[in-house]
């Protein structure tokens, strides 16, 4: 949740008894830090840093998450075997994203504290195995815990994702319309109308495909991909910016706005501290009458 995911919204989902990520992107190492100690003015509770390893910036921000005092890094979109040490030896706990069992091992390996299964429903970088068939094997595969992502929006989600195996959940689509989630209004008021055939996976070609709403851009994206004519490096540059435009300027256009399948399951707009009690108070209603489905 690049240009999404701050500070202010990292605190308050922390306040509101979870796990809030500040998202680095491709910022630089500064705004890391910036970020940081702004969050830390706003919560006394444990919040994590995402590191986005394809970033030019990575090695810069790897640095400045280790020496900020965040409690935990997550990883995405890369092998963050590089910067084990560093961060282990900071006390910090690293939770790489992985969407693959092998990746899940090599996490374990490189002394990850859990793994993220994140399943191809989920918005923004995604692989090709759905998260009802990743996480069970994912847990089957490594003794470390592990947290479900993609296709989860309420406590209907989240029971499923334990019954898989998993002891946690993150979300993501569904913070989009948290009240304290600075994301311009015209992104917000997308995912509130989205339906549930809505987003669209492209970049496949480029070998890191990203989930998107169905817009102007994700279809000329779309159709891009699949002319010959235009070259990997042409489309590579055709995406960049794309979610800032959606993010920041709200262009309807020109803008990439990420979203999971579930976006279709989002219709109102709550604070952090809302949108947790109420899948938290689902998900155990859930649980509660699971026993009458064994006889």
């Amino acid at each position: 949740m690049a240009w999404i995911s701050d500070a202010v919204l990292a605190a308050a989902v922390s306040n509101a008894g979870g796990l809030g990520v500040i998202a680095a992107g491709n910022a630089p190492p500064e705004y890391v830090r910036e970020q940081v100690a702004k969050a830390k003015g706003l919560t006394d509770k444990p919040f994590a840093v995402n590191v986005m390893l394809m970033s030019p910036f990575a090695d810069g921000v790897a640095r400045a998450a280790a020496e900020s005092g965040a409690a935990v890094v997550i990883t995405g979109a890369g092998n963050p075997s590089k910067y084990m040490e560093m961060w282990n030896a900071a006390g910090i706990k690293v939770i790489p994203v992985v969407p693959s069992v092998a990746l899940a091992k090599l996490a374990k390996r490189c002394g990850a504290a859990a793994v993220i299964a994140e399943g191809g429903e989920s918005g923004g970088h995604v692989g090709e195995t759905t998260t009802m068939a990743l996480v069970p094997q994912v847990c089957d595969a490594v003794d470390i815990p592990v947290i479900a992502a993609g296709g989860i929006a309420d406590g209907r989600g989240a029971a499923a994702a334990f019954m898989l195996g998993a002891c946690g959940v993150q979300i993501g689509t569904r913070f989009l319309v948290a009240r304290e989630c600075g994301v311009h209004q015209n992104y917000k008021d997308k995912i509130l109308k989205a339906k549930d055939i809505d987003t669209v996976a492209t970049g496949k070609r480029l070998g890191h495909p990203v989930r998107s709403l169905k817009t102007p851009f994700s279809r000329a994206m779309f159709a891009k991909e699949y002319d010959s004519t235009v070259s990997d490096a042409e489309l590579e540059q055709f995406g960049t910016g794309a979610l800032k435009l959606a993010a920041v300027d709200g262009d309807s256009q020109n803008g990439c706005f990420l979203a999971g399948q579930i976006a279709g399951m989002v219709n109102r707009e709550q604070t952090a501290r809302e949108i947790i009690d109420e899948i938290v108070s689902e998900t155990g209603e859930i649980l509660k009458g699971a026993p009458r489905w064994v006889k």
